[in-house]
């Protein structure tokens, strides 16, 4: 196969990369991006890590799922950031704490876990991983204020908005999103649509009264 050549799009997302040893473009890198459709399932919860994602194009959801079923989304991957999950496997070599999807169309490539400990030599590379792990540590302490002391009708108001008018999702999907059970989530569907804020399809939500769904979402927690 042959090497990573488009040096200059890796490095305009993860500019570290230009000073680590070998060069993603090197053959002894041997490094090659692949194609993965949406909803490939790129690493799973439990199992050992493969290598460290960098994503060039697309998205990776990253969640954790609990016995019953149910999943929480932890955080999402884009084009330029990196994976706590996996950054935290190869450090410690154990195996992978969460799952990571895509949820579109993705170019993406593995870094062997060999490479990655290489490239760790670079204090430019490094400082950057351990950047990473001060920025996700901030949105998941987020999250678990959010999970532990906002209501679920606040959660599910803010997973409601930012999406445009129309959304076309599945109440099992939000719930998935908010680690909670569809019933709870078409129960306060519902509500909200009693209130004249949304209007409910077939797997389709529609947006009436955007300015209510925020003003629940900015009420305090009792």
């Amino acid at each position: 196969m042959a090497a990573f050549t488009d040096m200059t799009l890796l490095t305009d997302l993860y500019p570290s990369l230009a000073q680590v040893q070998p060069a993603p473009d090197a053959p002894a890198a041997g490094l090659v991006p692949f194609e993965a459709p949406a909803n490939t399932v790129l690493f799973s919860e439990h199992a050992a890590c493969q290598g460290f994602p960098l994503v060039l194009s697309g998205e990776i959801k990253v969640s954790r799922s609990s016995g019953d079923g149910r999943s929480l989304e932890l955080y999402r991957v884009v084009p330029g950031e990196l994976c706590l999950v996996s950054s935290a496997c190869l450090f410690r070599a154990q195996p992978l704490s969460a799952s990571g999807i895509t949820t579109k169309p993705s170019t993406l490539m593995l870094i062997p876990p060999e490479l990655f400990k290489r490239w760790l030599e670079n204090p430019a590379f490094r400082n950057d991983v351990l950047g990473l792990f001060a920025e996700r540590m901030a949105d998941l302490t987020c999250l678990i204020d959010a999970v532990a002391f906002h209501k679920l009708d606040r959660r599910l108001a803010a997973a409601l908005l930012g999406r445009g008018q129309q959304l076309h999702v599945t109440h099992q999907t939000l719930a998935d999103e908010l680690g909670t059970v569809r019933e709870i989530v078409t129960r306060l569907l519902r509500q909200f649509e009693r209130e004249g804020w949304v209007s409910l399809g077939r797997e389709q939500i529609q947006i009436v009264n955007g300015a209510a769904l925020r003003a629940l979402v900015s009420t305090q927690p009792v």
